[in-house]
């Protein structure tokens, strides 16, 4: 028995080992964007969409970054969707809203009636009551550099992706205490970078279709063209990966992966075992979904070899 317990490490082993250094070599061969080359000129309207729910500490961080960028501030509108909130979100954006910042209550756009994804609710309202031609989606826990949407606007303007899936980094948090805690965090940041790789390596290669809803851009008209999230909305997730992939059905050529440093946005980190766990099932839920079943497969393998690394 232990030696069959050895033997399946071992071919874990192997195929982990190929496919991090497939995965690296292609993260390497994708060129470094600079959002320094965006011409002085605008040409594109942009509508950020943030839904919130219960996020009053949050969303102040968040809308402050917005605020800094060097993108012009007439040229962009920050709509941020108000989802069935319990706390004093509503007051919060009010309180530190930009004349470009418009807040939406969720509650007058669905009536009463119960969904299945208020999430994907809310972005489609955002959708809906946004004049940008460039959507671009992010989380009320997230924090952008000051040169993100120039540099994400200028990545579109220059290659025309119909969808565009940017990096994704956690907010460095203090040391936590203990070696369960500390073996957490380690495990964490393995985990993410590693998903960040190869979700950009996945993208740039079109071996999958991969990509983290706190940072995302597509174009409106391109949302109505594959009827936004119509045949996905019975899950409560899947606002991200599962819209990119009826995107990418229709346009593969045009699903790019924007690697830059200065269109990284920072969100938190689980801060506990539960989190985690619970945001892994989230994750796993729309499993089924995905007709692409590559993805499936190498996440699966990706986290055994780390589950049995830390274990």
């Amino acid at each position: 028995m232990l030696i069959l317990l050895f033997f399946a490490i071992g071919v874990l082993f192997v195929v982990y080992a190929g496919l991090i250094i497939y995965y690296k070599l292609s993260w390497q061969a994708i060129p470094d964007f600079s959002g320094s080359d965006v011409v002085s000129i605008p040409k594109t309207v942009v509508s950020i969409i943030i839904p919130a729910r219960n996020e009053e500490e949050n969303i102040k961080h968040c809308l402050l970054s917005i605020n800094q960028q060097t993108y012009p501030k007439n040229w962009f509108e920050v709509l941020v969707v108000d989802d069935h909130s319990e706390d004093k979100t509503a007051d919060s954006v009010r309180s530190h809203a930009a004349e470009n910042v418009r807040l939406i209550d969720l509650k007058a756009f669905t009536g009463g009636v119960q969904l299945n994804s208020y999430k994907k609710k809310a972005i489609e309202t955002g959708i809906e009551q946004s004049s940008g031609d460039l959507i671009i989606t992010t989380d009320a826990d997230c924090i952008m550099q000051p040169g993100w949407l120039k540099t994400i606007v200028s990545f579109y303007e220059e290659f025309q992706p119909v969808f565009i899936a940017a990096p994704v980094a956690f907010i460095v948090p203090p040391k936590r205490k203990g070696w369960g805690g500390k073996l957490l965090q380690l495990f964490q940041e393995l985990d993410f970078m590693t998903l960040q790789g190869i979700t950009g390596a996945s993208v740039n290669e079109k071996v999958h279709s991969m990509c983290n809803g706190a940072n995302l851009a597509y174009e409106k008209k391109v949302f109505y063209e594959v009827n936004g999230f119509k045949g996905i909305d019975v899950l409560a997730s899947g606002d991200d990966m599962l819209l990119m992939h009826k995107i990418y059905a229709r346009y593969p050529e045009r699903v790019l992966y924007l690697k830059s440093k200065e269109a990284i946005v920072y969100t938190q980190a689980p801060q506990s075992l539960k989190e985690f766990f619970n945001q892994r099932v989230r994750w796993a839920s729309k499993a089924d979904k995905f007709e692409d079943r590559r993805i499936f497969l190498v996440l699966s393998v990706v986290y055994l070899f780390n589950a049995v690394l830390f274990i």
